[in-house]
């Protein structure tokens, strides 16, 4: 992403960072081995739901292979990643540097990717052979085979970020920078004794500085936290570097996690077939021709398109073609269409499939089921938040010569429609019923847009599935590695106290859980601007949920004000990573748009203020 970050949710590390590369022909056997698991985690589960919901005869083994591949495929995407430059990362700082500092200060943050996967080679293997003695209780094998993606998977991404440092680099860059590591290194291990009796300045020195001066270098994010931790672990305390290796495999080993490769395909599957298109077709013939009409097409699209794809950019990239023409005829200034488009995408980010609320639910331990049923909900709230705004400023809108669809025309759109338009609800009802959970649903909305796909919308090539194959792969390993090293950076979070003593200052604040609340909005809506949405997530909802329910506050009522605060910041300018993809979409300057977008955050902003003080528009559905 130019000027501001590369992004998370499909397409998102795909067509929008500017600096994406393609892949390499080297890497063509690991993609193809990628995409086969891909399609061997979704056949293996339309197999478990098949075998327990059509004849009753659950497979004790599936959910052992279904983890197998999951973790082979995480670290194979990862390595996908990296050889297409797709991690998600800050390059708002490192785009304001002349050139010359500029092409340092990524070197510098090559070799810093290099040195954090060097330091977790022999720590891997350490892993695995511990993994070898533990057996799986159904496949009888042991678990090394696993563990061992780990390994595999840090080796690969070594030899690639190296690969790519000594392709590109210029040689006086690369030895300074690697000088300068070794240095700060050198410094950090005579220190050891010193730091170990630091208490909290480690987390201040480690977990903060060495995250934050990763960040502004450009380091991606899932690195960030990961040289952080390390660090700390190694320079501050005698805890075994296998350890970190054991959490970050936990954060990316949870069953409920599966889903999330599926969700992204399922996007794809959306943007390849048109089914999000037909779903804006039909939306503008019943509302095009009433003032404001386009303003609510697009808030709705968004509401919907998104309750296929789970995914912010997938989404605005759908609407924003088929709509901003029109909306340009009508006399809308391009600046208040990115900041609807941005805005918009913010509010659909709870309608489910969401990808952060199967990630927040995993990692809070919170029902998929409510935060499922509760997400349409608050979308809700939000959409009359924008759409009163939108109306308002319609006042002006040109007019002239706009026509009511005629029935028939409308008929047409519906028919063309219905099948996309079922599937949203379809995935609600399945997982907010309790009928299914999100990872069986996600095989069967996948099966159900291919066949749908095929049949009615034209239907995808061998080749282009293929690559969405690979595509799925690769972003779901970027969003997986960030997940493995979040969760390891809040557990040695925990592992200092802080948790514990940050919860008895939050019980003594004044105003209890409307304090409590507050803190919560402000935090999460610049750790949105900072970091996007699911590193937040994973680094803050270990140390924040167990606050909250002392507090008394709902799981489901604090999610939502959690993910609302999150992505009003992921959209907040100067920093706000959704504003600038937003810009690009639509082609649009940043700068032009920044001013229009207030308005419509403020909008968001009273809206969030209301679901943080009613939690009754949470927890009513439950």
């Amino acid at each position: 992403m130019t000027g501001a970050a590369d992004t998370l949710t499909i397409p998102e590390n795909l067509s929008e960072n500017a600096d994406a590369r393609p892949g390499s022909p080297i890497m063509r056997p690991v993609e193809m081995v990628a995409a086969a698991l891909v399609a061997v985690v979704i056949c293996v589960l339309l197999l478990g739901v098949t075998s327990r919901y059509v004849f009753s005869l659950p497979f004790v083994w599936i959910d052992e292979v279904a983890s197998l591949c999951f973790i082979w495929l995480a670290m194979l995407g990862s390595a996908i990643a990296i050889d297409r430059n797709e991690h998600l990362r800050l390059s708002l700082f490192v785009g304001m540097m002349p050139p010359r500092l500029r092409a340092f200060v990524e070197t510098a943050a090559l070799v810093a990717i290099a040195a954090f996967l060097a330091g977790l080679v022999d720590p891997a293997i350490e892993y695995a052979v511990e993994e070898s003695y533990v057996t799986s209780a159904a496949l009888n094998i042991p678990m090394s085979w696993r563990a061992s993606a780990i390994a595999a998977g840090i080796v690969l991404m070594l030899l690639l970020t190296l690969r790519y440092v000594f392709r590109t680099a210029r040689l006086g860059d690369l030895a300074l920078a690697a000088a300068l590591i070794g240095a700060a290194g050198l410094a950090f291990w005579l220190l050891g004794p010193t730091l170990r009796g630091l208490g909290y300045g480690n987390i201040l020195i480690f977990l903060l500085g060495v995250v934050a001066l990763c960040l502004v270098a450009g380091v991606p994010i899932a690195f960030c936290f990961g040289l952080g931790t390390l660090c700390f672990l190694v320079f501050s305390t005698n805890v075994p570097v296998m350890v970190m290796v054991g959490r970050m495999d936990e954060g990316m080993s949870s069953l409920i996690l599966l889903s999330v490769p599926i969700f992204v395909l399922l996007g794809c599957i959306l943007d390849a077939t048109g089914m999000g298109k037909a779903i804006v077709d039909f939306l503008a013939s019943m509302l095009g021709h009433v003032r404001a009409g386009m303003s609510y097409v697009l808030l709705g699209s968004l509401f919907l398109v998104s309750g296929i794809s789970g995914s912010k950019v997938s989404d605005m990239a759908t609407v924003a073609p088929a709509l901003f023409p029109e909306m340009k005829r009508r006399g809308y200034k391009p600046k208040d269409l990115i900041a609807l488009l941005s805005t918009g995408a913010a509010m659909a980010d709870t309608v489910p499939p969401s990808i952060v609320l199967i990630v927040l639910g995993s990692v809070a331990g919170v029902s998929i089921a409510g935060l499922f049923n509760a997400g349409f909900v608050i979308a809700g709230v939000l959409l009359l938040a924008l759409a009163g705004l939108a109306r308002w400023k319609a006042m002006a809108e040109e007019m002239r010569g706009v026509r009511r669809a005629p029935l028939a025309f409308i008929g047409k759109t519906a028919l063309i429609a219905a099948p996309a338009l079922v599937l949203p609800f379809l995935i609600r009802a399945a997982v907010g019923g309790g009928v299914a959970t999100a990872t069986e649903v996600s095989t069967i909305a996948v099966l159900y847009a291919l066949v749908i796909g095929m049949v009615l919308y034209g239907g995808i090539g061998r080749q282009r599935f293929y690559a969405m194959l690979v595509e799925t792969a690769a972003l779901s390993g970027a969003i997986l590695m960030i997940l493995g090293t979040a969760l390891a950076m809040a557990w040695a979070l925990t592992q200092t106290g802080f948790a514990r003593d940050l919860a008895s200052f939050m019980a003594g604040l004044p105003g209890g859980w409307l304090t409590f609340m507050a803190l919560t909005i402000v935090v999460f809506m610049i750790l949105g601007c900072v970091l996007e949405g699911l590193p937040a997530i994973v680094l803050m909802a270990p140390l924040m949920f167990p606050i909250a329910r002392n507090l008394g506050i709902n799981d489901v009522h604090y999610s939502m004000v959690v993910v609302t605060a999150m992505n009003i910041g992921l959209m907040a300018p100067p920093i706000g990573i959704g504003f600038y993809i937003a810009c690009k979409i639509g082609n649009v300057s940043p700068d032009e748009a920044m001013g229009a977008i207030w308005p419509y955050l403020i909008a968001l902003l009273v809206g969030l203020v209301v679901i943080a003080l009613v939690p009754g528009l949470s927890t009513w559905v439950l």
